[in-house]
């Protein structure tokens, strides 16, 4: 009993920090969802804290005004469109290429793995013009499936870099046990490095995911700013310049812009730490 009280009040200035950082970290989206509910006047005039008073003054006019209005219901759609398929793609790509990297022989292959590898610190910046026109010339500018293949193109290099760490780090003897009793490399890559791999591929999954959900640049180089095919991130950033006394409908726009993705990250949270740790230190 003595021991657990000690070992309690030795953890008790290190679990003070981790409330108290969680506080500050969680405070403005707090701030933020209240707000989305409050009425324009009760906005302009007092601070969200103010909303606990009586009389209690809370509306949804924001949301359907957004929805309705602004176009985020279409955007959001939009979103998905874009969203899923610039996730699945990347992974399954990535994928193929790690397994190779990790558990093939071929001539070249360090060489290759080591430009896929350099090809993370090129800034994004420098290819929007030089593929831009390259879409303008094939009809690929305004397109889903243009959007799809430059996310793609983006975040292959980080996602082959994590998973081929992963699957290098799994236990040779597997593979070479399989390969005896006659498996091929597609066999190994299905049965064996997939199903040992789900860690890693839901980090992966989360990082794509909020990497496309939340990109404007991209989305406005190469979509434009159409409705029909303008993501979520489109329209809240015309909402900042263009009703910046109504930023009540900000607010609202702003927590449907970020309620997938906490839905996203707290079904794959549990896999999120083990598949970054296992990607980034092993290999």
């Amino acid at each position: 009993m003595t021991q657990r009280i000690v070992k309690a009040l030795s953890t008790a200035p290190l679990h003070a920090v981790i409330l108290l950082i969680t506080f500050i970290w969680t405070l403005p989206s707090v701030g933020l969802l209240i707000s989305s509910f409050r009425p324009a006047r009760a906005v302009r005039v007092s601070g969200w804290w103010t909303s606990f008073q009586t009389p209690f003054q809370y509306t949804l006019d924001n949301y359907v005004k957004v929805l309705t209005e602004a176009g985020m219901g279409q955007a959001f759609i939009n979103s998905l469109k874009i969203s899923i398929p610039a996730t699945i793609i990347p992974i399954l790509v990535a994928a193929f290429a790690a397994y190779a990297f990790a558990w093939m022989r071929f001539p070249g292959r360090d060489l290759l793995f080591i430009i896929v590898v350099g090809l993370l610190v090129v800034p994004l910046q420098m290819t929007l013009i030089p593929i831009l026109r390259l879409y303008t010339q094939i009809g690929l500018t305004g397109t889903l499936l243009g959007i799809w293949l430059a996310h793609t193109a983006y975040g292959l290099p980080y996602a082959i870099y994590l998973l081929r760490n992963f699957f290098g780090a799994l236990p040779k003897d597997l593979f070479e046990s399989a390969y005896l009793d006659g498996a091929s490399n597609l066999t190994a890559f299905f049965r064996l490095a997939l199903p040992l791999s789900v860690p890693s591929l839901a980090s992966l999954g989360i990082f794509q995911f909020l990497w496309v959900w939340n990109d404007l640049l991209v989305a406005l180089t190469y979509l434009g700013g159409r409705p029909s095919v303008a993501p979520m991130t489109v329209p809240i950033s015309n909402l900042v310049s263009s009703l910046g006394a109504g930023w009540e409908l900000l607010t609202a726009a702003a927590f449907i812009s970020m309620a997938l993705p906490l839905v996203v990250f707290f079904l794959l949270q549990r896999y999120f730490i083990r598949g970054i740790l296992a990607g980034a230190v092993k290999g």
